[in-house]
């Protein structure tokens, strides 16, 4: 299995991505904080292909801090998303206030391949428009990752975010 990478990965040695990282978790912590004193509720994204949606809660749900955390092996959307179709991915407030980004799996040629978007730093975006690089390459399975504002030391010397929940789209490619 291949791994493809789109844009720079949180974590590298790059200086600058450190400190962007950083700056990102102590935003995030600030959005976090005001998030907290409202009452909790369990957010819902959406994705859009070949004119059709389909809309899912989270598999898995932490609070902020990654104390608690719910799982629900239920909560998988599916939807139809033939060869050539970009995937529109959106998602609520909550998780567009915190950094997150799209992970997913596709086949082509016969090999699976999986890839990433870039991190969504906090507040930048609440949409996503997944497109594969050939026409001809199918998607298999998509997971919306938000990250937590709890930050770890990369053992390349980086930084990394806890995943505090995570949406999961199979695709039907029948």
């Amino acid at each position: 299995m291949r791994t493809r990478e789109l844009r720079t990965r949180a974590g590298r040695r790059d200086g600058r991505t450190g400190r962007r990282l950083r700056a990102a978790g102590i935003a995030g912590l600030a959005a976090f904080g005001v998030a907290g004193c409202a009452s909790p509720t369990v957010p819902a994204v959406s994705f859009y292909a070949a004119g059709e949606t389909a809309r899912t809660g989270p598999a898995q749900h932490c609070d902020v801090l990654i104390e608690e955390c719910s799982v629900d092996p239920e909560a998988v959307a599916e939807l139809r998303v033939p060869p050539g179709y970009p995937l529109q991915v959106s998602v609520p407030g909550e998780v567009g206030d915190a950094p997150w980004q799209v992970t997913f799996r596709y086949r082509e040629d016969g090999e699976e391949v999986e890839a990433r978007s870039p991190v969504f730093p906090p507040g930048e975006r609440q949409a996503y428009t997944l497109r594969l690089p050939n026409d001809t390459a199918q998607l298999e399975t998509v997971e919306i990752q938000e990250f937590s504002a709890v930050l770890v030391e990369d053992p390349e010397g980086g930084v990394g975010f806890i995943t505090r929940g995570t949406w999961v789209l199979s695709v039907d490619d029948r």
